[in-house]
């Protein structure tokens, strides 16, 4: 492991103190399930695709049912999520491949998941941690921007970000960091205005956007 800074110490303590007992927000009770759902979460919310899975897994409970599907078919059931034709095309031809080449099953390894279509290094992460707890840090834009604005990671792209997180974190709570940052992200370290006055970061954070840090600074001038 890389040594930590004092401030870095501090910013990782403090979000496993605040977010100890949060995991994913997607719901799924097989490995096939999560893979589907990460598949669709991507620019959607855990609320819509965990809306839509449930009806969708009711009907078509495995990759067995869904590489049946044309993609047109499978279109119809998730048209409530975005880039939702472009998902339907993924999913089914990803089903394909599980039935044809795993029996149905989907691969606990990095390499033989990001062969899938419409499976990525972040949604293969997801699912390795989440669904085997295999130790992986899938790094996705709310994780890469908070790890950034922390100053726990120094990167212009998500592999490099996920190279030093795992560098400064202890492998057996990588997965749990995963979940530390997103929540973070989408609570209080927003993209467009975060909401410093309210997190409880605010005193420790490095952040050129830390907006507390910024006007105590001006009232002091």
């Amino acid at each position: 492991m890389t040594e930590l800074t004092e401030n870095q110490t501090l910013v990782l303590a403090k979000l496993k103190e605040i977010y100890k007992n949060i995991g994913t927000a997607l719901r799924f009770k097989t490995p096939y399930e999560l893979l589907v759902a990460t598949i669709l979460s991507a620019q959607s919310t855990d609320k819509q695709v965990n809306k839509v899975t449930y009806e969708l897994f009711k009907k078509y409970p495995d990759a067995e049912a869904i590489s049946r599907l044309t993609p047109e078919e499978l279109a119809e059931e998730i048209k409530s999520i975005g880039l939702y034709k472009n998902k339907s095309k993924n999913i089914v031809a990803a089903s394909k491949i599980l039935v044809e080449e795993y029996n149905g099953e989907v691969p606990a390894d990095l390499d033989s998941l990001v062969k899938l279509p419409g499976v990525g290094r972040k949604t293969a992460n997801v699912v390795l941690s989440n669904a085997f707890h295999i130790p992986a840090l899938a790094v996705d834009t709310h994780v890469f921007r908070v790890a950034n604005r922390l100053k726990l990671t120094e990167s212009n792209d998500v592999l490099t970000s996920e190279k030093q997180l795992m560098a400064i974190i202890p492998e057996e709570e990588w997965a749990d960091a995963h979940h530390w940052l997103i929540w973070h992200g989408r609570l209080f370290c927003k993209a467009r205005k975060p909401a410093c006055e309210k997190c409880k970061l605010n005193d420790i954070c490095l952040s050129e956007e830390n907006t507390v840090k910024t006007t105590a600074k001006e009232n002091q001038d």
